[in-house]
């Protein structure tokens, strides 16, 4: 393998700022602040953002506005997107937004790139200006193109853009002294090909189905191509993770989650994330609880012993020496609105080796 796995990988988190019953947007806000806190303290290496859009229980839809407020909370740990969904924006703004990032927390900032549009075909439209809302519009089709703008409009020497038969510069900010990382993300073999060709990081979302994982990081590391931004091949997964003082627990605290998904799933209605006394009460059809049971198979749920061994088991099948969890665990009754302390200890657990 091109990578080196480590018999402890390094550990990052991925955070959609989960929404619950009873919780403001300011609340959910508040407690990924202290999350990252929690990460920034225990040694994680990274902590990621994602963006969702229109959805009651996903309080991550702009992850430049949110990276700022974590960077700014923490000390150390570099901050990012896991990502940004370029289709939906113009890649000048996205590099000018990152790039101030970056000047504000020089070599901290993390910019990951998506393609899919991280919301319905109805908040598509109206994200892309009223344009095309399936998956074929322009900004899609030239999402390599865009990939590449980006990077060269954060870089110090700008790009010149070629319009009415005149050359004209571009920099993503006036003075820029460092760059932030850029990565590559994917849930399909599209992003792990052209990660490859230009040779970028990449990172698999594992967390999301837990399907095609090996075949993409494959893909990308037979096809990379060594380019300025990065020599040889460099990946990680991730993965959704609860972690408590005993499993029963810690399947406890995944319940909502895996509501959550189950209802994304078969076009239920969504709602706030339910509290783990609210999700233990529901009763699923066989069919349905068969595929919330399964899902625990790519999931990392246990005591503090049974999850590192099975975060260490995904890092060495999958030949990566990091990976980024997703803390899942719900909250219980009666927990404060601005606080998530069983996310906390999820990374508190993992972290103490």
């Amino acid at each position: 393998m091109s990578e080196t796995t480590a018999a402890r990988p390094r550990l990052s988190v991925l955070d959609l700022v989960p929404v619950r019953r009873g919780q403001s947007t300011g609340d959910a806000l508040a407690a990924s602040r202290s999350l990252a806190r929690v990460a920034d303290a225990t040694g994680y290496e990274r902590y990621w953002v994602a963006e969702h859009h229109n959805m009651p229980a996903v309080a991550a839809t702009n992850p430049p506005v949110i990276i700022a407020m974590l960077a700014a909370a923490t000390e150390r740990i570099r901050v990012g997107s896991g990502g940004v969904m370029l289709p939906n924006h113009a890649p000048l703004a996205v590099a000018e937004q990152f790039a101030l990032l970056e000047a504000a927390h020089p070599g901290r900032i993390d910019l990951g790139i998506g393609r899919a549009p991280g919301s319905d075909p109805v908040t598509s439209f109206a994200l892309r200006h009223g344009g095309p809302a399936g998956g074929d519009d322009e900004a899609v089709a030239r999402f390599a193109e865009h990939v590449g703008n980006v990077v060269a409009m954060m870089s110090p020497a700008g790009v010149g853009l070629q319009l009415q038969g005149r050359t004209h510069e571009l920099r993503a900010t006036p003075v820029a002294t460092s760059v932030p990382q850029l990565w590559l993300l994917g849930s399909s073999d599209y992003s792990a090909h052209l990660a490859a060709q230009k040779g970028l990081p990449y990172v698999f979302a594992h967390h999301f189905s837990g399907e095609g994982t090996e075949r993409a990081l494959e893909i990308y590391r037979r096809e990379f191509r060594p380019s300025e931004a990065l020599e040889a091949p460099r990946t990680f997964l991730t993965v959704n993770a609860a972690v408590a003082g005993t499993e029963d627990e810690a399947r406890r605290r995944a319940r909502p989650q895996q509501l959550m998904m189950l209802a994304l799933r078969t076009g239920a209605p969504l709602g706030p994330q339910l509290s783990v006394e609210e999700a233990a009460a529901v009763e699923l059809p066989p069919s349905h609880q068969e595929f919330v049971d399964a899902m625990l198979a790519t999931w990392v749920v246990g005591d503090a012993a049974a999850a590192r061994t099975q975060v260490a088991a995904l890092a060495a099948t999958y030949g990566v020496d990091e990976v980024m969890v997703h803390p899942v665990d719900g909250a219980t009754d009666g927990t404060p609105t601005s606080a998530s302390p069983a996310r906390e200890e999820t990374l508190r657990l993992l972290a103490a080796v």
